[in-house]
């Protein structure tokens, strides 16, 4: 790379002084040499602020006047941001010194590389992969998201089993690295999701206009997870199964997203008898509420959604072809490695 890109690792926070003052010097050693580091703040009142400009005064602090959620609060900051590559990172994640390279050098090997991960860890138990991403993600018929090296609660140890660089369906949002003429072409996030599958829908975006979204092996880093909302949380709840199926809608032709919505309204309401059978009634209510709120998005005017250029086709590339639920539950496969590679579509 004789011109070198220009990076801006983002970080948005909103009352993360903790994470924020753990974190940051791994991020303040990150080896590139044209780097800018740049915190977002969504309206924190935990003293962050303060604390950035008393300790890191390099860092350029660009603060939204209210808590706009990640969707939200992502856009209004990259709009003031100048580089050729986004990283959007979490700030409770410690990075490691060179994490940087070897993302930037795949995703300038092919001009049809949009985005990308590396490799996620968990922090507190770094043999093992971490939730939120592990090493790559992927989605099945039903729009079941998954990792290789996570299926449902099911995290797997790291040994080196994915450790091959290669194509994914979606990279997560807590490390993610994204060309900013793509990130620019979609319009960013669609921020009715305010947070969680937010990425997703945008890689999916991307891979409907015929861009790839990667993994990259040889960059690793360390997630704590759930540093925003706790994963019992019912808030987190209602967000999942409200965007999983705003994320079908937008991105599956008409036929296939109405049927596959459908079914998942049914499939759904096996999750609602589950928590009241475990004594989550507020997460049971969370399901029932996140249906409501899909169904009332199906008739508001879309002033918040991401303005994409009209989609080459839906694809299903790197999707699974069959049900993960089915194939965990049932059928006992826990591992990535159990699924057929032939059982995703070319």
């Amino acid at each position: 790379m004789s011109n070198i890109p220009k990076v801006a690792i983002v970080i948005l926070n909103w009352n993360g002084l903790k994470h924020l003052s753990q974190f940051l010097p791994s991020v303040m050693a990150s080896e590139w040499p044209n780097l800018e580091v740049v915190v977002g703040d969504n309206a924190s009142t935990d003293d962050s602020v303060l604390f950035l400009k008393s300790r890191y005064p390099d860092i350029k602090i660009i603060q939204n006047d209210n808590n706009y959620g990640f969707t939200g609060g992502y856009n209004r900051v990259l709009n003031q941001v100048e580089a050729d590559y986004f990283i959007l990172l979490n700030s409770d994640i410690e990075v490691t010194p060179n994490w940087i390279a070897p993302v930037i050098s795949l995703m300038e090997s092919d001009e049809q590389v949009a985005a990308a991960a590396p490799k996620i860890k968990a922090y507190h138990q770094p043999t093992h992969f971490e939730h939120a991403g592990a090493a790559g993600g992927f989605i099945d018929s039903y729009g079941y998201p998954f990792c290789r090296g996570r299926i449902f609660y099911e995290i797997e140890e790291d040994k080196g089993q994915y450790d091959q660089s290669g194509e994914v369906f979606w990279a997560t949002g807590a490390a993610l690295f994204i060309k900013k003429k793509c990130w620019d072409l979609t319009g960013g996030f669609d921020e009715r999701f305010f947070a969680h599958m937010e990425e997703i829908d945008l890689c999916w975006r991307l891979k409907n206009l015929d861009y790839k979204i990667m993994y990259c092996a040889e960059s690793v880093v360390y997630h704590v997870g759930g540093g925003t909302l706790d994963k019992e949380n019912p808030f987190k709840t209602y967000l999942n199964f409200r965007n999983n199926l705003l994320l079908l809608k937008k991105n599956l032709s008409f036929g296939r997203a109405l049927f596959t919505i459908c079914l998942r309204f049914l499939l759904d309401l096996l999750a609602i008898f589950r928590f009241l059978n475990e004594g989550k009634r507020k997460d049971a209510w969370a399901i029932s509420r996140a249906h409501q709120s899909f169904v009332r998005m199906l008739f508001k005017s879309e002033k918040s959604v991401a303005k994409s250029p009209k989609a080459h086709h839906t694809t299903l590339k790197r999707m699974y072809k069959h049900s993960i639920v089915w194939e965990f539950f049932i059928k006992k496969k826990r591992h990535f490695s159990d699924l057929g590679g032939e059982d995703f579509y070319k």
